[in-house]
């Protein structure tokens, strides 16, 4: 399948998506409305709502707070979690050591740590760059410790066969393994990384995102909270465009990415 043709399916399903819900929301049906444009409004009215928002200017400095928090906390979990995970994943003594802890760190409650993190760091952007850095962080860590773990042994006697050292072994040897399991957390991660500080900032700021659709949410309006949702949805999907295109450059070897790459 080509660029264009999936191109074109992917905005067919979003027509599809927004037909069926004007329909439900706009037509009656029986005299009667199937959704209560109240509780759900119409895509109609929120596409307006976040041209006006673009138009206006009012969102420019809400998306650049969110977008600051967002790049932060992706970037200093990813990076956080590919060196411990290739640590850990190097030195048994040190994986079966922390285990337990890492264990115990992760299965902790995010929403319970975002107060924990404003009484730390106050209501500014670091308190939600670390809220995000701990969803983005474990991602990374567990996929990267995974992927340098499942580095055939084989592979690596032929590699020293052939006189690698240490470090000639993570350079050709296990940061290859590691990079398609690193960018499959990437790309997930993007996604928690916005969640981190629009929950953040959903808790508790004066600007942002989080705090946008709060506002909105506080005075019922629906229209206002599918708006910064939407927002939000592109804004994920910009930043994992981004993640895509530094995998396909990073991966050019791999002949899934080579044939891709030759379609487009």
């Amino acid at each position: 399948m080509n660029r264009w043709t999936l191109f074109a399916l992917r905005v067919g399903v979003a027509l599809v998506l927004l037909t069926a819900w004007h329909l439900l929301t706009a037509v009656p049906v029986g005299g009667k409305k199937l959704l209560d444009p109240f509780f759900f409004s119409t895509p109609i009215d929120v596409l307006a709502r976040v041209w006006k928002d673009f138009y206006t200017g009012t969102i420019w400095r809400h998306l650049g707070i969110t977008l600051l928090e967002t790049v932060l906390a992706f970037v200093t979990g990813a990076v956080g979690g590919i060196v411990f995970g290739f640590v850990f994943a190097r030195s048994a003594i040190v994986a079966a050591v922390f285990d337990p802890y890492i264990k115990a760190a992760n299965a902790l409650p995010r929403v319970v740590l975002a107060p924990i993190f404003m009484l730390w760091f106050g209501l500014g952007i670091w308190s939600k760059v670390a809220l995000g850095f701990t969803l983005v962080f474990f991602i990374v860590f567990f996929n990267v410790y995974q992927g340098v773990r499942e580095v055939s042994p084989t592979i690596l006697a032929n590699a020293r066969m052939l006189g690698m050292n240490e470090r000639q072994l993570l350079r050709h040897v296990y940061w290859p393994a590691a990079l398609t399991w690193m960018f499959s957390s990437l790309h997930t991660s993007v996604g928690f990384a916005l969640v981190g500080a629009v929950v953040g900032e959903y808790m508790g700021s004066s600007a942002g995102l989080g705090y946008k659709i709060h506002e909105a949410e506080s005075v019922f309006d629906v229209t206002g909270v599918f708006a910064g949702m939407v927002v939000l949805a592109g804004f994920v999907i910009i930043i994992d465009m981004f993640v895509t295109a530094v995998e396909n450059r990073l991966l050019v070897w791999r002949p899934g990415a080579q044939s891709t790459t030759a379609q487009g």
